[in-house]
């Protein structure tokens, strides 16, 4: 299926010369004259990428994120920055507001079209990784932050073990761990909740005390939703009652992977599989370069952005790939295939 990309670009030359690039690469092309109506084609046409000027009449660029990035219909939808703007700052404000990537102008048309199968990829990725219905998630989280917001000092609890569970909680800001005690009296960590989990060992069919109690690691902003209220929003949105019990239960099993992902092994796996898995989808020649963000890649392996970045100095020293700027080359695809 062809992909469809909005082009949001005040200057004429500029946005007829990209626009042509990007239909000379079988992209389906939209193209917005301005901020303002950039935000109203997003919201009409809902494109597989956006690409976006920074300095426009109307409104610009880091507005145009901004709005985007607060309606539920665009929020998922990658952004890129094109701008002549250069300085650290500005990049730093772009990516700060959450866009995927920043091209300075002039750039390489190859540089553009990488960024763009890149971007998409990784969205084609995650998208056929997750176990839930994402937009039933998002419908839930957007019902649970109407709720009132509950104050958490650092070390206060949230619930504590052997109340009864009557909530579902909502993390707006801080973090949240979750724990259990063991028979021996030891702390076992279930959960650390940053900002937009879910959270709360909730019984849908009766009342039960509380397996886990729930403690703010710092000063903390959270949203609780009652039982009732929860029964209302899954006789609403009934599709979401599957997802959230999924998100509830996969907790333990979560810690349990990320346990085994501290041995080092797991991390060279996990790197090397993700690089040969965007390698795959952007259909990459071997020895072509693919342009990466470091971000991007731990997100997709699932692991920390420092354990990724020594694993690829690692890779780098074996002769594996090459690293420069973002970009990735391959050296030796069989050495990472093999890599346990």
């Amino acid at each position: 299926m062809t992909k469809k990309i909005l082009l949001i670009e005040d200057d004429e030359t500029v946005r007829e010369n990209t626009a042509e690039i990007l239909e000379l690469s079988n992209y389906q092309v939209n193209v917005a004259v301005n901020g303002k109506k950039g935000v109203e084609a997003a919201r009409s046409v809902v494109p597989d990428i956006i690409v976006c000027d920074i300095m426009m009449p109307e409104m610009d660029g880091y507005e145009v994120l901004n709005e985007l990035s607060h309606d539920l219909k665009t929020s998922g939808i990658p952004f890129i920055f094109l701008s002549a703007k250069t300085d650290h700052k500005d990049v730093r404000k772009g990516m700060n507001l959450g866009a995927d990537d920043y091209l300075t102008k002039p750039f390489e048309e190859e540089e553009l079209i990488t960024a763009i199968e890149s971007r998409i990829a990784k969205t084609e990725i995650l998208e056929k990784s997750k176990p839930v219905d994402d937009y039933s998630i998002k419908n839930l989280r957007k019902e649970l932050y109407q709720y009132p917001e509950l104050e958490v000092n650092e070390k206060d609890y949230v619930y504590e073990q052997g109340n009864q569970t009557e909530a579902l909680y909502l993390v707006e800001k801080g973090v949240i761990k979750t724990c259990m005690i063991d028979k021996n009296g030891k702390e076992l960590i279930t959960n650390l909740c940053k900002p937009d989990d879910i959270f709360g060992d909730l019984s849908l069919s009766g009342k039960k005390d509380q397996k886990e109690y729930a403690i703010a690691l710092e000063n903390s902003l959270v949203h609780r939703i009652p039982k009732p209220e929860l029964e209302n929003i899954i006789r609403k949105h009934p599709n979401v009652l599957k997802d959230l019990m999924h998100i509830l239960d996969e907790h333990l099993s979560e810690t349990k992977d990320q346990l085994l992902e501290m041995a080092y092994s797991s991390v060279q796996k996990k790197t090397a599989q993700t690089i040969l898995l965007f390698s795959e989808r952007l259909k990459k020649n071997k020895l072509r370069q693919i342009r990466i963000s470091r971000a991007d890649l731990a997100a997709v392996a699932g692991i920390a952005s420092e354990s990724l970045i020594r694993t690829l100095s690692k890779f780098k020293e074996k002769g594996i790939i090459e690293i420069e700027g973002r970009n990735i080359k391959i050296i030796d695809f069989e050495a990472l295939n093999e890599i346990e």
